[in-house]
């Protein structure tokens, strides 16, 4: 285990003062700017398993933890759990952690619970159904007045969603993912939009302070029987900085032929906050698929309609009406941005 401190030079100090006397006016204020920008880097531990990264930073303990594929008898285990087939590619033994100590507030992902969130049993109204590119295709040639193929022998539809569409917030430690418990010591509350500590701060997120910690943890891929791709991935970057934790779990659905489809978990917690403050933000979005192809860069590579920063980028460029409201047409119930908030104090109201 190591621990990193970075002290803060009185002679640096002293030095930037007589350069900035020599200075223009603008350039005194650009380099004024510069030093408030900087970030002095706090104290914090760095651990390490052949399988586990762990930070420990301001009252927090962040653990990533990254592991092969699921083995056969792992698999057996957890589908029989789920009750429905599981993604071709699935890291059941992945998770990230955040564990604020001094509350007791924890939050994990994980692959077991964000499996709970595939809708299992008989898709309904919201749940976003999606059929395969050539289903209506395929069907009509067979029922067609004037046609002579026969209709095949049926069976009963999956009674699972074959999409792994997963609107997985984050569970708490103690509680299922597919239920947010009001009951739970901090619960979640609705941001307040007037409140301008309850929104995520781009700019500080983008500001280039030192990363202390990433990790980026697959929870589970399929390639949906060559009809496209679902993927779930958690990153815990874009990262610990000097400043802040910032969380972003990404679920992202291509339908050959038929749709585009991305949910966003953003959570972020500044070390300043009194009394701390974490913010999630839950966002969903989808399009026709000819309607991002029509975005690609070059008609001739289809390789960036593989890439979920791309498709991610597409969608939320989209007007809201679009992206947001019409969607695909699925009435999938993530098409929203919510954004919540968690005071880690017990005695608050």
């Amino acid at each position: 285990m190591y621990t990193f401190e970075t002290p803060i030079s009185t002679s640096s100090c002293s030095s930037s003062t007589t350069t900035i006397s020599q200075q223009s006016t603008s350039d005194h204020y650009f380099l004024a700017e510069a030093m408030s920008a900087a970030v002095a880097v706090p104290q914090h531990k760095l651990s390490e398993t052949p399988n586990s990264r762990t930070i420990e930073i301001n009252d927090w303990v962040i653990t990533a933890s990254t592991n092969p594929i699921s083995s056969a008898s792992e698999c057996d285990a957890l589908q029989a759990s789920l009750g429905f087939p599981l993604p071709e590619m699935t890291f059941g033994s992945n998770y990230l952690s955040l564990d604020h100590q001094p509350s007791g507030w924890k939050m994990v992902f994980d692959t077991h619970n964000a499996l709970k969130c595939v809708k299992k049993g008989e898709l309904g109204e919201g749940d976003g159904g999606v059929k395969v590119g050539y289903a209506d295709a395929w069907l009509k040639s067979r029922t067609d007045p004037g046609t002579s193929l026969p209709l095949p022998v049926t069976v009963a539809a999956k009674h699972y969603d074959w999409t792994y569409t997963a609107i997985y917030p984050g569970h708490h430690s103690d509680t299922a993912a597919e239920v947010e418990s009001p009951t739970h010591p901090i619960p979640w509350r609705d941001a307040d939009s007037e409140n301008p500590s309850h929104s995520i701060p781009l700019a500080e997120l983008t500001r280039p302070d030192p990363i202390l910690f990433y990790a980026e943890i697959p929870l589970f891929e399929d390639e949906l029987h060559d009809n496209g791709s679902s993927n779930l991935l958690v990153r815990i970057s874009k990262r610990v900085m000097p400043t802040c934790v910032f969380i972003l779990s990404r679920f992202t659905l291509r339908v050959d032929n038929v749709l585009f489809r991305t949910h966003d978990t953003r959570i972020y917690h500044s070390f300043t906050s009194t009394p701390p403050l974490v913010i999630r933000q839950l966002s969903g979005w989808e399009a026709p698929y000819d309607r991002i192809k029509r975005r690609l860069p070059s008609r001739n590579d289809m390789t960036p309609l593989t890439d979920a920063n791309f498709i991610a980028k597409v969608l939320t460029e989209l007007p809201v009406a679009e992206s947001q409201q019409s969607g695909a047409g699925t009435r999938w119930r993530g098409l929203r941005t919510k954004v919540e908030v968690a005071l880690l104090a017990r005695d608050l109201p």
